[in-house]
């Protein structure tokens, strides 16, 4: 997903680098900004040392997985036809520095690594254009190869000789992505008029260097230069440190297939997803899908995006369900290696037995005004409910205003504590809330039911808690990433769908994970104590897709 926004997490920090890191990086910070990343860095030493321990990388119930976030060196003119001999040219000098992360990676003990969309070819290609940087690659179904050991087998290979290399040196598995061709015959009904397919495609090697498989990107985000696979690719690819991993990539996890039914195999706990992301918030930054989408399939998720602030692309990192490293940075061009241990068999977040206490006092009121709900009935466009004085604890005015190119109907959350209603179509979202102190800010609790239609076609329920840009309703919805506003809330809807994805952003773009998730009552609920810092975005994003 090509075409915003702020800052972090890293790789675990060892105690004895702890010092020197501090020093490099409070030397150009302000204060603010350095108070700030203190707390980062002390919370990431805090993490290393607790959960990951200082003896043995590869502990038994944990592989050590690596993505990296790559500035990607691009054509001054994407839409020009190259020799193959030039384009090779410019993918080296990204491959060059892909193998400078591999060793660096190898050093620190990683068995799998994960590169971005698009980072060894660029972006922005036409058809004719992107042809001189795309490899021939043969189906890994039907032949056993080692392009590293057997570089003269296929013409056309030289971007797969190399990664295959990168894997062997490093003794780890590698996964990136690439251009790649398919010669086709005029009897072939879908063949394209000049001949060949061209692929948006992942690649995997395993740690000897062996072409293991390959997935071609289903759902293209404006990609003129790429064909879209006649029949979909579910791949997954087993590993010996970790078991069974999917694979897809970037505007995919949107969407049914491939990820729905690639998921449907109960043995597939880690995914890996090569992106080219274009932040939108509040909604649709990088990190905070993917951390939602960890959360909601409960498996590992290893995202390596690309890196070009100036158009609003960063964001990767390595989530489980409960804990997640990432990186976000608007402001330095370099790029960034991310180092984690993951736990092989992840811990899923969802359902209601992961309460912190069913009876503690908001808790209990929630589950009072559920039960106590009124009577409704749903019909194929609306829903109709009875009347009931509970529910309508606070009536603040109903205000429309577009979020995510989306028309959201929306209430302010102008009080310390309060208990909000809003609906949309088929679609009723509520808001449970209490805060420490009220702040300069206006925070509003927003619907959408319905179908989105702007870079891209599907249909969406959404219920967000959103920090306004300004003080005006016209702001809500506005891209932000500073807020100072602490809540204690349980945020819940009637959605018609079970696919729903908990968005959750808090000042300067630091991931939050609920309390609580589940359904209740035939409602869907999310529950946040504690907040870390001030709330940017709370949301459930809901997926219908039989309604694309």
């Amino acid at each position: 997903m090509r075409p915003a926004p702020s800052r972090f997490k890293t790789e675990p920090i060892h105690p004895w680098q702890y010092t020197q890191f501090m020093v490099r990086i409070m030397s150009g910070a302000s204060s603010r900004l350095a108070l700030f990343l203190f707390g980062c860095c002390s919370l990431a030493l805090e993490v290393y040392t607790k959960e990951h321990g200082a003896a043995d990388p590869r502990r038994a119930d944990y592989y050590v997985a690596a993505v990296y976030e790559h500035p990607a060196v691009l054509s001054p003119n994407p839409l020009a036809f190259y020799s193959r001999k030039q384009a090779l040219e410019l993918m080296n000098q990204n491959l060059d520095i892909y193998e400078q992360q591999v060793m660096a990676a190898a050093q620190k003990g990683v068995q799998i690594i994960v590169f971005p969309e698009d980072g060894i070819h660029g972006f922005n290609f036409t058809r004719t254009s992107i042809y001189p940087f795309l490899d021939f690659i043969p189906s890994p179904q039907l032949i056993r190869w080692n392009p590293c050991l057997e570089p003269h087998r296929f013409s056309d290979t030289e971007v797969l000789q190399r990664l295959s290399c990168m894997a062997l040196k490093g003794e780890m598995f590698l996964v990136a992505n690439l251009g790649t061709k398919q010669p086709c015959l005029s009897s072939d009904p879908g063949c394209p008029a000049d001949g060949r397919y061209q692929f948006n495609t992942n690649v995997v090697f395993s740690s000897n260097g062996t072409f293991v498989d390959r997935y071609r990107k289903h759902n293209l985000y404006f990609e003129a230069a790429f064909d879209t696979p006649f029949k979909v690719d579910h791949i997954t690819f087993d590993t010996p440190f970790a078991g069974k991993f999917g694979i897809f990539t970037c505007f995919d996890i949107l969407f049914f297939d491939p990820i729905v039914r690639l998921l449907r195999d109960s043995d597939v706990k880690h995914v890996v997803y090569p992106t080219a992301w274009m932040n939108q918030l509040p909604l649709l930054a990088a990190v905070e899908i993917q951390k939602a989408f960890a959360i909601a399939f409960g498996v590992n998720v290893l995202a390596a995006n690309i890196h070009h602030p100036s158009l609003g692309m960063t964001g990767s990192g390595i989530h489980t369900p409960t804990k997640s490293f990432w990186y976000h940075d608007m402001e330095n061009p370099r790029g960034h290696l991310i180092i984690a241990q993951v736990p092989k068999n992840p811990q899923g977040l969802t359902g209601t037995e992961n309460a912190v206490g069913k009876m503690d006092p908001s808790h209990t009121k929630f589950l009072e005004l559920l039960s106590g709900s009124p009577h409704c009935e749903k019909d194929a466009q609306e829903v109709h409910c009875d009347e009931d004085a509970k529910w309508n604890l606070n009536t603040p005015p109903v205000f429309y205003s577009e979020m995510m190119y989306d028309n959201f109907t929306l209430v302010p959350a102008w009080e310390k504590e309060g208990y909000l209603q809003v609906c949309s179509n088929s679609l009723c979202c509520y808001l449970l809330y209490k805060r420490p102190a009220l702040s300069k800010e206006l925070y509003a609790l927003g619907v959408f039911d319905g179908l989105h239609t702007v870079h891209g076609t599907y249909y969406i329920q959404v219920c967000a808690l959103v920090k306004c840009g300004g003080l005006g309703f016209h702001t809500c919805g506005q891209e932000i990433t500073v807020a100072s506003g602490i809540f204690e809330f349980h945020l819940w809807g009637n959605f018609s769908t079970s696919y729903i994805f908990p968005l959750f952003l808090t000042s300067g773009m630091r991931l939050e994970t609920p309390d609580q998730l589940g359904w209740e009552n035939d409602y869907y609920f999310l529950r946040k104590r504690g907040l870390s810092s001030g709330l940017v975005t709370a949301a459930l994003y809901g997926r219908l897709y039989e309604r694309n």
